[in-house]
C-alpha cells in the first residue's frame, strides 16, 4: 500500500541535522518512494510504501520530537479510474 505522508516540521533545522547524521531510519518493510518539500521548508510531502501502517508509525517514533505526521493511504489516479469504470458498468 502506498501512503502520502505529510510531515509538518516543528524544528526543520533539527530534522535536517538528524537526517544527515542518521538517514531516514526506516524499519524493514517501509520503502521510501519520493518526496517534495514546501518552498518555505516547513512541510514535506512524501510517498512511502508499506504493507503495515504500524511500521510507518514505528518509523515516525524516530522523528516525533521534531515532526508531526499524517498518513493517508493513496492509490494512483489510473487505479481510481479503473475502479470507477467498473462501478459505472
Amino acid at each position: 500500500m502506498l501512503y502520502m505522508v505529510i510531515e509538518k516540521y516543528k524544528d526543520k533545522e533539527a530534522v535536517y541535522k538528524r537526517f544527515h547524521e542518521k538517514g531516514r531510519m526506516m524499519p524493514d518493510g517501509v520503502r521510501y518512494v519520493n518526496s517534495w518539500v514546501s518552498e518555505d521548508g516547513n512541510t514535506c510531502y512524501q510517498i512511502n510504501e508499506s504493507d503495515s501502517l504500524e511500521l510507518l508509525h514505528k518509523w515516525a517514533e524516530n522523528w516525533e520530537d521534531v515532526t508531526d505526521f499524517e498518513f493517508i493511504p493513496v492509490i494512483s489516479s489510473t487505479e481510481m479510474s479503473d475502479k470507477m469504470e467498473k462501478i459505472a458498468k
